[in-house]
């Protein structure tokens, strides 16, 4: 479950930092898929709240330790 949140929070990373690159010096876009999930305008945004969600996400993973085996 934690490299799948891993991997998410690092595809959520990455496109909204390859889409500000995008937008900003009318770069590549590394992740095409993720133009599709803001309204026209805004895509700015966009990836702003992508690279938010992905740090958070990122974070929340972190969280996710397993406890400690109890010794006998």
């Amino acid at each position: 479950m934690k490299s799948l949140l891993g991997f998410v929070s690092f595809v959520l990373i990455a496109g909204g930092a390859s889409g500000l690159v995008h937008e900003w010096f009318s770069g590549f876009r590394l992740f095409g898929f993720l133009r599709h999930l803001g309204p026209d305008g805004y895509e700015v945004y966009t990836n702003i709240v992508l690279i938010v969600l992905g740090i958070a996400l990122a974070l929340l993973t972190d969280a996710l330790k397993t406890p400690p085996k109890p010794t006998s």
